[in-house]
């Protein structure tokens, strides 16, 4: 392992702490501000965008267009970081929407919403070691990482979209 492996070895462990607790923290904090638009469906979109950037980005690389695909992940990238800032800003001025369906619809709902909550936080250390090992020129580590990292990140994009659609009758 590289001296410079180690570093963003470090700083991966904490990116991966912080930011679940950071979220979890400012959940918990609520700002009497109104946000000039209804963030839900915009970061729904953002995760929509995401999910065929992945797909884009998969696509790319399996047609060995490597810079295509290293555009599109960085891109995939701040998406992810663009919804959770306004995933957060939502949620710490606004009141949680509770779901309102009934009978087995309700329980798809939470089951699709627990997985999509304790996979979001999973993945965050696996995008940061894939992407890491894609910079430090660690080809072969990325390539098996990345088989995990894009089903996990696909299936999040994509369970965040459903469970905005499953609860957007609600708002």
């Amino acid at each position: 392992m590289t001296k410079e492996t180690k570093k963003y070895n470090k700083w991966i462990v904490i990116l991966s702490i912080t930011i679940p607790l950071v979220v979890a923290i400012l959940f918990g904090v609520k700002i009497d501000a109104e946000l000039p638009v209804f963030l839900p469906p915009i970061y729904a979109s953002i995760n929509a965008l995401t999910s065929i950037v992945l797909i884009a980005s998969f696509w790319a690389i399996k047609n060995k267009k490597v810079k295509l695909h290293e555009n599109l992940m960085k891109t995939a990238i701040i998406f992810s970081v663009v919804f959770l800032v306004l995933y957060v800003a939502y949620h710490m001025t606004s009141n949680s929407t509770k779901f309102g369906g009934e009978g087995n619809l309700r329980i798809v709902y939470f089951i699709i919403l627990i997985s999509h909550i304790i996979l979001s936080i999973a993945v965050i250390p696996f995008v940061l070691i894939t992407y890491v090992r894609a910079i430090t020129n660690n080809i072969e580590l990325h390539k098996k990482i990345a088989k995990f990292t894009f089903p996990l990140w696909l299936y999040v994009a994509i369970s965040g979209v459903v469970v905005y659609l499953m609860i957007s009758p609600y708002y």
